[in-house]
């Protein structure tokens, strides 16, 4: 799975979606300190405070024998095991992309498909509130730094998400 770090771009998944059609990788991480234009559900702008983790995986589906509704679960708990390495109370999924603690969001995820010859492509974009929580009217949200004292950086946790995705796709036969 290759890296792909940026200073600032308009939306992770772009890059992801760019980098499919223009290259060859089966797997990669697409990981910003900021987003211009970040991408929510049903088109919705998804806020990005810096210090906050921006990131899309995007994996070839040419090999996964799973559904898109069960990719959507799979990524949610992939990201509940995530936050769980720092936060070990209740962590839930609101279906289909929120993981909220204390009724509260902490993380969205916004699946995207794309083709490219005889292949579709998945693109995980998610957002992870580390040391901010963006002011939203229609709902509360929290961040980690809040709930547990403790400061992380982008890179340790965007390094550990990348271990979790490549046990997940090695599982799959991807990697």
């Amino acid at each position: 799975m290759k890296d792909f770090n940026y200073k600032c771009v308009n939306s992770t998944n772009d890059i992801a979606i760019n980098l499919i059609k223009k290259k060859n990788f089966k797997a990669g991480l697409v990981v910003t300190e900021k987003q211009k234009k970040g991408k929510g559900q049903r088109g919705k702008r998804w806020i990005s405070n810096k210090g906050n983790l921006f990131v899309s995986v995007f994996f070839s589906l040419e090999k996964i024998n799973l559904t898109l509704k069960q990719l959507t679960i799979i990524n949610a708990n992939l990201m509940i095991k995530l936050i769980s390495f720092y936060y070990r109370k209740k962590i839930k999924l609101k279906l289909p992309n929120d993981i909220l603690i204390n009724k509260k969001k902490i993380c969205g995820i916004l699946q995207e498909t794309i083709q490219k010859n005889d292949n579709k492509y998945l693109i995980v974009g998610i957002g992870l509130n580390l040391i901010k929580s963006p002011k939203i009217k229609e709902y509360p949200t929290t961040n980690l730094y809040d709930l547990t004292d403790c400061k992380i950086s982008v890179d340790k946790i965007s390094r550990e998400l990348k271990n979790i995705y490549i046990t997940f796709l090695k599982s799959q036969k991807i990697i």
